[in-house]
Formats: structure tokens, C-alpha cells, sequence
């Protein structure tokens, strides 16, 4: 089976997020138990406050806990110019899957053993106590 990669869109969205992260994602993908986009990237405070009203203000569950001006997200520009955070969304038969948990931890365990080969410390989402985020990832 030869290695999947990146589809253009996921490209794309990594533009302006930290090089290490993108590095990973491009590595992860090409061995991945399921194929996966990159979903989200940078995130300006406007859209994470976006995100932050859902479940509170505005209808939907609570995705955040991040408002984007008082806490701000990794995916939102730091000093350097670049974002520390990216989500990832599986793809089952060419269609965004966001429901099976089970695919989304086998592809995040395996986001974190390349980044352990890589040398490049992540923390994953699913691994989090508290908000459980299976799509995201973050340098640290």
C-alpha cells in the first residue's frame, strides 16, 4: 500500500502553523490506521470566540473552553507568528467522520509515537483529564 499524503485543503490549512507540527502531520498521515485532513489550523481570536459562544451563547455543544481574547487557543498566532495547534478530522469513504472515537484514538496514539520519533513534543487532546479533544493537537 503505498503512503497516503495530505490532500491540497489540509495543505492549506497548515499555512502559518509552527513548521515541527506540520513536519509531523506530513510524516503521521503516510502511515496512518485511517486517513485524516487537517480541519483546522490558525484561528483568529474572532473565530475562536466564535467557537466559544457555541453551547453558550449560540446553539450546539461546547467545543472550547478558549475565548480567544481572555484565554487564547494555540491556534491563534503566538509572539512568533505562528500557531501551535492544529485539528484533524477522519475521513471514512471520503466523508468527514467525526463520530468514532475508536478511529480517532488509534489515529492519535499513532500522531504521538511519530512525534516521539521525530523528537517533537505534542500533547494530544484525547489525552487531556478534564475536555477530552480527540481532534487536536498542540506543540509544547
Amino acid at each position: 500500500m503505498a503512503d497516503k499524503e495530505l490532500n491540497p485543503s489540509s495543505i492549506t490549512k497548515l499555512y502559518g502553523v509552527h513548521p515541527k507540527l506540520v513536519s509531523l502531520m506530513k510524516e503521521a498521515i503516510k502511515q496512518s490506521p485511517y486517513m485524516f485532513i487537517i480541519s483546522q489550523g490558525v484561528r483568529t481570536a474572532e473565530y475562536q470566540n466564535d467557537l466559544y459562544q457555541q453551547g453558550r451563547t449560540k446553539p450546539g455543544k461546547i467545543v472550547t473552553n478558549v475565548d480567544g481574547y481572555n484565554r487564547k487557543s494555540n491556534h491563534q498566532v503566538k509572539a512568533d507568528g505562528l500557531g501551535y495547534a492544529v485539528d484533524i478530522a477522519i475521513m471514512v469513504d471520503g466523508k468527514v467522520d467525526w463520530d468514532d472515537l475508536t478511529k480517532y484514538k488509534e489515529v492519535g496514539e499513532h500522531i504521538c509515537k511519530v512525534a516521539q520519533e521525530m523528537g517533537i513534543s505534542i500533547s494530544w487532546g484525547g489525552r487531556w483529564k478534564k475536555f477530552k479533544d480527540y481532534p487536536h493537537f498542540q506543540l509544547i
